[in-house]
């Protein structure tokens, strides 16, 4: 089992404490100890709404021993979120930290969940070894905390799956010292960033997630620590870039973005930012236990939405996205033609918790729909347009709000950017363009048009423009064009028109 493995160390980089193997062996087992007095038992399922810190992963560890199923939350929720969330999942026990708001501990109380603090402990060490590779062993909530929730359910067979094929595709030495500044309440910063490398036997470095005053000094953070490898998000890399100074020691040695494929222009950046070529785009689905494809060697030529090829997962591009169906070989998409991205992958979840319904709308003869849009060229590589529900009809015009993000990327004086479609009476619909400037002068508007004039088709060019001070993104760093499409309507667009006309 990979629990049997040598994990490595765990270290916070900004508090310095440090657990070795022999220190996080005793913490797991004075709290196998203290979730036995609770009576836990194989098939429960347990709260965790904290993370990001050594306490998480010797918790997690614990009710894996025991057979029992964890469930990260986001300690942000509100309280009627996680009620929502409660009813859905019927915790039996929750654990929580100092930092845990009163709230959400009320909640989860009058829920009739026990509830339970990390420092909490056993004074005699247990153990246990109950884990059986079909049962639940995770719950990820991707959706649905205000509304109908859906959470992905991972047992211990896919994750080992989703493991083994990241070690036989990635090089191990890349990751002796891995950091990890994402939220360990989701795929990306949990399963991928953070449990793959330190269940490998590699030590892991990790912070709170989203801190913008760590991503300010990420350079030095880097260099103090000697770290090797780290994956993030473009919201996180587009700060960095503007207000970190760059590593000086050369320690890197691969480095991932998560969440949205980079443009061309910011891998540039961010290559020459960390000093290293071995920068890539990681493909990661909660529902495939994150991190599905990429690059095994990076150092290629960078191309706007360049994936590369599965690591064990087979990738085809489909014309349809009808689960309902058998998928026929008719349906294949051609070299280098857009269709819908469908993955097979033996670390693909179990099903989403209690809705057979939507794993029925997302899963098709053992193949998942991602409802992404790609193509996959002559060497077999996956690239990324974007997903099916942002994509623009304008006329019947097809037009993928990542073409002209990336385009906007390219301008020096642009510091993030998101397309999205508008309602149009005469189209159907028209493109919208938020865009965040280093400044707001008509100069740089003007210049910005200039580019894009330059490199887009008349017909793709934006009718609509918003400066923003930031764009709105969700807590995993995620960007919701309608979210961002809904922002701007509430604020009047530029008159571009005059602008550019000066």
């Amino acid at each position: 089992m990979f629990l049997e493995l040598q994990v490595g160390n765990l270290v916070e980089p900004l508090s310095g404490r440090r657990w070795d193997r022999a220190e996080i062996q005793r913490q797991v087992a004075c709290r196998v100890g203290r979730f036995q007095a609770h009576g836990l038992t194989p098939g429960d399922r347990v709260f965790l709404p904290f993370g990001n810190r050594l306490e998480f992963f010797a918790e997690l560890l614990a009710i894996w021993q025991l057979g029992g199923c964890a469930i990260p939350v986001d300690a942000r929720l509100t309280a009627f979120e996680v009620e929502n969330l409660t009813r859905t999942a019927q915790p039996r026990l929750a654990v929580v930290d100092e930092a845990t708001p009163a709230a959400l501990i009320q909640a989860l109380s009058g829920a009739n969940v026990r509830v339970i603090e990390t420092s909490a402990i056993s004074a005699e060490e247990s153990s246990a070894s109950q884990i059986h590779l079909d049962g639940d062993a995770l719950i990820l909530f991707t959706s649905g905390s205000t509304g109908d929730p859906k959470g992905v359910v991972h047992t211990h067979r896919s994750l080992r799956a989703r493991w083994i094929g990241l070690r036989d595709h990635l090089p191990a030495n890349a990751f002796a010292r891995s950091l990890c500044m994402l939220p360990t309440h989701f795929g990306h910063g949990l399963v991928c960033n953070s449990l793959f490398p330190w269940l490998s036997g590699h030590d892991l470095y990790i912070t709170p997630p989203f801190r913008p005053d760590l991503v300010t000094r990420l350079g030095s953070l880097l260099d103090e620590h000697e770290i090797t490898f780290m994956s993030s998000v473009p919201p996180i890399w587009k700060l960095a870039l503007k207000l970190a100074k760059p590593p000086q020691r050369g320690t890197l040695r691969r480095v991932h973005c998560g969440s949205a494929p980079l443009s061309a222009a910011s891998w540039g950046d961010i290559r020459k930012w960390t000093g290293t070529r071995q920068v890539c785009n990681a493909y990661g689905i909660t529902e495939t236990g994150s991190w599905v494809a990429g690059l095994d060697d990076a150092d290629v030529t960078a191309e706007d939405g360049l994936i590369g090829k599965g690591w064990g997962a087979v990738i085809q591009i489909l014309r349809t996205g009808d689960t309902t169906q058998p998928l026929l070989d008719e349906h294949r998409c051609a070299t280098g033609e857009s269709g819908y991205v469908w993955l097979n992958t033996p670390a693909l979840m179990k099903g989403y918790f209690g809705r057979d319904d939507l794993t029925a709308k997302a899963v098709r003869d053992g193949w998942f729909m991602t409802g992404d849009i790609g193509s996959l060229d002559q060497g077999e590589r996956l690239s990324l347009r974007g997903r099916e529900r942002d994509e623009i009809n304008k006329g019947g015009m097809k037009i993928y709000p990542s073409d002209i993000d990336a385009v906007v990327e390219r301008f020096d004086r642009a510091t993030d950017v998101c397309t999205f479609a508008l309602d149009d009476p005469l189209y159907g619909q028209s493109v919208g363009l938020a865009v965040v400037l280093a400044d707001q002068q008509d100069d740089t508007i003007r210049a910005l048009h200039a580019l894009m004039t330059s490199q887009i088709a008349e017909h793709k060019m934006p009718s609509r423009w918003w400066v923003l001070d930031d764009i709105p993104r969700t807590s995993r760093g995620k960007m919701n064009r309608a979210a961002v499409k809904a922002a701007c309507e509430e604020r009047t667009p530029l008159d571009l028109p005059l602008i550019v006309s000066k």
